[in-house]
């Protein structure tokens, strides 16, 4: 058996998976559990070195299946790439750890949700796609939650992603309180793990490019136009942008559309 970075990798039958999504289950060191990942692979990344893995971070409530079976991320994914605004690229849908209604993607007392995305799911793209290498560019982006993880990742390890974007984003870990059961009292204290806005503020190298999106009937419209207004002060380059619509899927749909072509426009020039 070949030396792999996790004890043991369950994939989906691709012959019966729709739409080309494939849904793979791993024991994750970094979770001390198994944990869930969605990925397509269009058929125009087929063969492509160095292909980049783009990760989409769910909300709150939420899994894996959710931006593909909820938002159809791959379809818009696959259509971007056919029009040659998107190069090809590797879809990954991370489980956020699944603790309680969400992990915040951050370190916790028992396990680290930050660790399972930001090196195992690169790693598990590494070995089940042809193509994703270390050299692989890595662009995240997540909404509510999942954008809360995005922009804290580029700000915590801005020389290992390409871009990052964060769609209806949570600013603050404290805005978590209102949405989950138990309480944080496990969860990292550090800065940069807390706050949007400290872990952007104190990176340690030039961030990568950023996008950040709200839609003006968002409840966190208010908080991503403080975030936005406090980058700008603090001379931090981004992308900010406010469009017609709500905290849901519907808006979310569109905006990703924005975001992966961002993440086009990135690609490109590189």
């Amino acid at each position: 058996m070949k030396n792999t970075a996790f004890r043991t990798i369950e994939v989906s039958a691709s012959a019966i998976t729709a739409d080309g999504l494939e849904f793979v289950t791993v024991k994750s060191r970094a979770l001390g559990r198994r944990a869930d990942v969605t990925l397509y692979v269009p058929p125009a990344a087929r063969g492509v070195a160095g292909l980049p893995i783009v990760m989409l971070l769910h909300g709150v409530y939420g899994s894996h299946w959710a931006w593909a079976l909820k938002g159809a991320a791959h379809l818009t994914a696959a259509r971007l790439i056919d029009e040659g605004a998107v190069p090809p690229v590797a879809l990954l849908m991370p489980s956020d750890g699944l603790w309680s209604d969400g992990s915040g993607y951050v370190k916790h007392a028992d396990h680290d949700a930050e660790r399972w995305i930001i090196d195992e799911v690169p790693a598990l793209a590494c070995e089940l796609i042809d193509g994703c290498s270390v050299r692989s560019p890595l662009l995240v982006a997540g909404l509510s939650m999942g954008g809360f993880g995005a922009l804290r990742l580029a700000g915590k390890y801005p020389q290992r992603l390409t871009a990052a974007a964060g769609l209806s984003s949570v600013t603050d870990a404290n805005q978590f309180d209102a949405l989950i059961e138990e309480d944080r009292g496990g969860w990292s204290g550090d800065p940069a793990d807390r706050s949007v806005l400290a872990a952007l503020t104190n990176a340690a190298a030039p961030l990568p490019p950023l996008w950040i999106d709200c839609g003006l009937d968002d409840p966190y419209l208010e908080a991503n136009r403080e975030l936005h207004r406090a980058l700008q002060q603090a001379h931090i380059a981004h992308h900010y942008a406010e469009s017609a619509g709500g905290h849901d899927w519907t808006h979310w749909s569109v905006t990703l559309e924005h975001t992966l072509r961002f993440f086009g426009q990135v690609l490109h020039a590189i």
